[in-house]
């Protein structure tokens, strides 16, 4: 297994937010983690990171990435966040060009001609190479979105996590972002963890699925052993299974 997710939980205060939460995540997978709003999916997130304090590992190729230099566990896994608040105006090239960092020798290291084509492909699969020299602090969501997603791309790395990559994104690059996603997995030794409220997306690209209420795995497997109508009424208190059907008329 590429990821290993060992029982992790997370407490804040009084609080439990995450319960004792494990998977595993291998080559090519698509693994998409849904759950309602307050569930413990951003949570989670930040403690496979290392970001908040927790019990429990997450192993990479069997070792606790907790034990990997920051230089090199950014070689292997990429993490896009909720939000993103820029605070200069750097521009777009610039911004996605940080993703090389963890390549380039000293901190004043130059860009090689490797980091420069990385950061050229970056920008052509996000669509955003026409606002290159553009300030971030100029940009929509959307835009921001795929600068950042755009930097991702060019950090290389094995594993991607992903939270709610497609929020602000017009539907037309929802689309360009999953479909992109399921085509970067196939390399070798690659994977992708998404966090999505979008039940059709994780039909769509999902090799399998983390169905989460309350800090707790629900439902874990197949996108379709998770998606069952069961499970996910369980979980929304509503038949999602029927309101998608019902949706679907509209379309007829």
């Amino acid at each position: 297994m590429l990821l290993e997710i060992k029982g992790i939980s997370v407490r804040i205060k009084d609080r439990i937010i995450v319960d004792d939460i494990s998977f595993e995540v291998g080559e090519h997978d698509v693994c998409m983690v849904m759950g309602p709003n307050g569930a413990g999916k951003t949570t989670l997130f930040k403690a496979i990171m290392g970001v908040v304090p927790h019990k429990g590992k997450v192993l990479l190729d069997g070792v606790d990435i907790g034990t990997l230099k920051p230089r090199d566990l950014a070689k292997r896994i990429g993490v896009l966040s909720q939000k993103h608040q820029p605070q200069f105006a750097h521009t777009v090239y610039d911004v996605v060009s940080l993703g090389r960092y963890a390549y380039q020798s000293g901190i004043f290291g130059r860009l090689t001609e490797k980091d420069k084509e990385k950061i050229e492909e970056a920008l052509v699969l996000t669509g955003i190479e026409d606002i290159r020299d553009q300030s971030v602090l100029t940009l929509s969501g959307g835009e921001l979105q795929r600068t950042f997603l755009a930097q991702l791309f060019a950090q290389d790395p094995q594993i991607l996590i992903l939270d709610e990559p497609a929020s602000h994104l017009d539907l037309q690059y929802q689309i360009a972002v999953f479909d992109l996603l399921a085509k970067w997995v196939r390399e070798k030794r690659r994977a992708v963890i998404a966090s999505v409220h979008d039940l059709n997306t994780v039909y769509s690209y999902g090799t399998k699925a983390v169905l989460i209420n309350r800090g707790r795995i629900h439902a874990e497997g197949s996108v379709e052993k998770v998606l069952e109508r069961e499970n996910l009424k369980s979980v929304y208190n509503v038949d999602v299974a029927e309101w998608m059907k019902n949706l679907l008329k509209h379309w007829e």
